[in-house]
């Protein structure tokens, strides 16, 4: 999810650091990403779903990066019944009040310059007259995250197989608003199965800047949804409070080299050597990595030199009111 944009996007808070935020791709008037369709009221309700996925995938879906080193210490298996619908549901997945206001999505491209394809769109947050990210996640607070989180999912969901989005689909997430991960988790599962879109094409974000008070309840998170056979990322990599001490905690299969990383990279020797150390770290780790907030051609060729193969940024596309932008390609 949830979730800002490129050089001139700037990043919106959903609520204090403490929590997740959303973050918004920033393209006039501001954006907020998220999905498109009808205007969306969802209460904590309807987040009881099914453990099923449905469709098949991609054809370049499940082809992210190198297989994955065994650890020498790797996480135990999570001890999860096998069927999850026979967990209780946890005290914020109970009939609660429904959001205050509407909100709806844009999308932007996740482009493969390798294969001359579109590997993933974002689901950016914005109100349903095109409203600004800010509009929405200013609204945001304790009381309401947690029905926020569940409807952004679910709008991704639904807009995505709407579009008919034949590749992942990135949602940004708030760990926060997480509390049992395993059951919180149904109302995209049950979504999925409502629109038939595939789960194994879904991505979850987590925003790296975002200061996480308890890194056990993160890992917990990232073990479930890998389980159920999502992709992971961690977003803003580089800008926030963890660094590399997040990927010795838990390695994702993607990270985002943060905008602030990207922007002039191909004439300040510091940065490319910061971004050579962490590709380096991600190769022996198997984890993919997105350049993101690229806008000119001199950071795409300077990036791509060096080993990245996926792009985000205005260079490729701008963000797409509930569509899906074609993506340009430097020549």
């Amino acid at each position: 999810m949830i979730v800002a944009g490129q050089a001139n996007r700037p990043r919106h808070s959903a609520m204090p650091r403490s929590s997740a935020r959303v973050r918004a791709q920033a393209e006039p008037p501001g954006p907020v990403k998220l999905w498109r369709g009808e205007p969306i009221r969802l209460s904590s309700s309807q987040v009881t779903a099914h453990d099923e996925s449905a469709g098949a995938m991609p054809r370049h879906v499940g082809s992210i990066g190198a297989p994955r080193k065994a650890s020498s210490n790797p996480d135990p298996a999570p001890s999860m019944p096998t069927d999850d619908s026979a967990l209780p549901p946890c005290r914020s997945c109970r009939p609660g009040e429904p959001l205050p206001f509407d909100f709806t999505m844009a999308f932007q491209p996740i482009v493969d310059v390798a294969r001359r394809e579109v590997f993933a769109y974002e689901a950016l947050v914005r109100g349903t007259a095109g409203e600004g990210a800010e509009t929405i996640l200013g609204q945001i607070n304790h009381d309401n995250r947690y029905v926020f989180d569940q409807s952004c999912r679910v709008k991704a969901v639904e807009l995505a197989a709407r579009l008919g989005v034949p590749c992942f689909v990135s949602i940004n997430f708030l760990p926060n608003a997480v509390y049992q991960a395993a059951t919180c988790i149904r109302a995209t599962l049950q979504a999925a199965q409502r629109f038939g879109f595939p789960t194994r094409q879904l991505i979850f974000e987590i925003t790296e800047n975002e200061q996480l008070v308890e890194k056990e309840h993160l890992k917990s998170i990232i073990r479930e949804y890998k389980r159920q056979g999502f992709r992971t990322a961690i977003d803003d990599f580089g800008a926030g409070y963890s660094g590399l001490n997040l990927l010795a905690e838990f390695q994702p299969d993607i990270i985002k080299l943060d905008m602030a990383m990207v922007r002039a990279v191909d004439t300040d020797p510091v940065r490319q050597a910061i971004v050579a150390g962490i590709l380096g770290v991600c190769r022996a780790l198997g984890i993919e990595v997105i350049a993101e907030g690229v806008e000119s051609e001199a950071e795409y060729r300077l990036l791509h030199g060096m080993g990245i193969r996926l792009f985000q940024g205005f260079l490729f596309a701008r963000p797409a009111f509930e569509a899906l932008p074609p993506a340009h390609w430097p020549d």
